[in-house]
């Protein structure tokens, strides 16, 4: 009796290794299918007319989650820089919607290329002013992280000092619903989903094929190295903060849009965004792009099975165990920091 319990645990030993083995060489095949699994369980016991409706409202919120984490990703990929003060990015650029959309009265569309190009100036405004002297100086990164909080810091009560700490809204229409193949969407969320889905597919084809994405990412893998073969380093790392800036107003424009417009906006959705990092490897924007939509999914999944209000505590338990099997992210690669 004890020799079989003893070739059963031997069993359950060789099984967890073989997942550990299988989760190593193919981690994206394997978060695939775990995610698909996920899905098909759900369809089962819940119904695809309900898992379906969540799915829609998961790639809208996965996509915002998408955009703030690839440019966080990228700054760090290149400059090794942890930026708290991303989160208070996406804030900056809800409030520039809310400037363009609402106080000048300018049509929502234009208010989101408002939030794009402005949070796009403050990105390479405080790469000029604070990280290039501080990196000029030999900053580590412990210096760094501290004075990314405190930036984080100092937006967020610029923000409260200009317009206040009363919750605002953008003047866009968030009771019309559209219907199709038995499903319902809010009009707002279906165009965030739209717009959030289209902009990651752009910007991973940039950063494929494009010179300047290959050039992102040759710094991203040695920027001494990348410096020594004639790549303009100082020109990449500024489109680096434009992109990042882009896109971090870009997500705060739309998240305005769905949701209210407030001084903690950012700060809200910053872990998410971390977590969305971490799960896609630290520096891997294409892990950012794809765990952004993951982990999109999979938080409104959850609120087929538990209440809505513990949907965030979800994504964070799947990060702690995607970081015991594979501490470098599905995407990401073994490195010290």
């Amino acid at each position: 009796m004890e020799a079989g319990a003893l070739r059963a645990e031997e069993g359950d030993e060789s099984g967890l290794a073989r997942l550990g083995e299988a989760a190593s060489a193919h981690p994206a095949r394997v978060a695939l299918a775990v995610v698909a699994s996920i899905a098909a369980l759900l369809v089962a016991t819940e119904g695809l007319h309900d898992t379906a409706q969540v799915s829609l409202n998961g790639l809208s919120y996965g996509s915002i989650y998408a955009l703030g984490a690839v440019g966080l990703t990228l700054v760090y990929g290149i400059l090794k820089l942890v930026n708290f003060a991303h989160g208070d990015f996406l804030t900056f650029g809800a409030y520039m919607a809310f400037l363009v959309n609402v106080t000048w009265g300018l049509p929502f569309a234009v208010g989101v290329l408002g939030a794009v190009a402005f949070t796009a100036v403050l990105g390479v405004a405080f790469e000029r002013v604070l990280w290039k002297p501080m990196r000029g100086r030999g900053a580590g990164l412990l210096q760094l992280l501290l004075i990314s909080i405190g930036l984080a810091l100092v937006i967020r009560n610029s923000i409260q000092f200009a317009w206040g700490s009363e919750v605002r809204s953008l003047d866009v229409d968030v009771f019309s619903t559209v219907s199709f193949l038995g499903l319902r969407i809010g009009e707002q969320e279906l165009i965030v989903a739209i717009v959030g889905v289209t902009v990651l597919l752009v910007v991973g084809l940039m950063l494929r094929f494009s010179a300047l994405g290959k050039q992102m990412r040759a710094l991203s893998d040695n920027l001494d190295l990348a410096e020594t073969t004639g790549i303009n380093t100082a020109r990449v790392i500024t489109y680096t903060w434009i992109l990042a800036g882009g896109l971090a107003g870009l997500a705060g424009a739309l998240i305005a849009s769905i949701a209210n417009v407030k001084p903690e906006l950012g700060f809200e959705l910053l872990l998410p965004i971390f977590a969305v990092v971490i799960l896609g490897g630290i520096g891997n924007a294409f892990g950012a792009l794809s765990a952004g939509l993951i982990l999109g999914l999979v938080i409104e999944w959850s609120t087929l099975l538990i209440e809505a209000r513990w949907k965030l505590a979800i994504g964070f338990v799947i990060l702690i165990v995607v970081l015991i099997i594979r501490p470098q992210g599905i995407f990401g690669r073994a490195r010290a920091i």
